[in-house]
C-alpha cells in the first residue's frame, strides 16, 4: 500500500495508519512531500527520518522514475493522508511533477483504490469541484472529520477513528476501530 504525506495538517493521522500497517502483512511505501517534512516536523513527536522508519520502503518524492511510478508495480492501492488542496488539486489535473502525484495518478489509471484524507476548512468551490472531479473518476474523497458516536476521550481516539476508516477502504482489520452498532 502507498502512503502518501503532503503539507496539509493531519500528519498524526499518517502516524497512526504507518503504525497500523506495521500490525498486518501489508507492506507500506512512503512518499512524503517537501510540505508533509514540514508537518510531520511541527505536529509529531517524530523527526521525519524516525517517521520515515515505520514504512516497509521511502521513496524520494523528486524520484518520478521510482516503482510506484508505474503500473506494472503491484500495489493495493494508495492513501493520500492528510491530502492537501494542492496535492489533491494536482492528482485532479493529472500535474504529476512529483512521485506522490504521478503514483496517485498511475493508482487512479489502474482503478486501484485510492483515498484522499483531504485537510480544508472551510472549503471552496475549487476545492469541492476537484474533489467532486475526483470521486467522478474513482477516487475516495475522506476528510479527517470528527465522529461522536464512538464517544472519544482523547485526540488519539479521534485519529484512531480516522485512520480505522481509512483501512475500512482497502478491506484491512484495525481494532482499535469502534463501529457504530445502533
Amino acid at each position: 500500500m502507498i502512503i502518501g504525506v503532503s503539507g496539509a495538517s493531519g500528519a498524526p493521522i499518517a502516524l497512526e495508519l504507518l503504525r497500523a500497517l506495521q500490525a498486518t502483512e501489508i507492506e507500506s511505501h512512503l512518499i512524503i512531500t517537501a510540505g508533509g517534512e514540514k508537518t510531520i516536523e511541527h505536529e509529531t513527536e517524530l523527526t521525519v527520518r524516525d517517521f520515515a522508519r515505520l514504512a516497509d520502503q521511502v521513496y524520494d518524492n523528486k524520484n518520478i522514475g521510482a516503482a510506484p511510478a508505474s503500473g506494472s508495480y503491484r500495489t493495493i492501492g494508495m492513501a493520500v493522508v492528510p491530502c492537501s488542496m494542492k496535492t489533491l488539486a494536482g492528482i485532479n489535473s493529472g500535474y504529476s511533477d512529483n512521485l506522490l502525484l504521478r503514483a496517485a495518478d498511475v493508482t487512479l489509471k489502474e482503478r486501484r483504490k485510492l483515498v484522499l484524507a483531504a485537510r480544508e476548512c472551510p472549503l471552496s468551490a475549487i476545492h469541492l469541484r476537484n474533489m467532486y472531479d475526483l470521486t467522478n473518476m474513482g477516487a475516495v474523497i475522506l476528510p479527517p472529520v470528527l465522529s461522536f458516536y464512538n464517544r472519544p476521550e482523547t485526540l488519539q481516539d479521534a485519529t484512531c477513528h480516522i485512520v480505522g476508516k481509512i483501512l475500512d477502504q482497502f478491506s484491512l482489520p484495525y481494532t482499535p476501530f469502534k463501529r457504530w452498532e445502533g
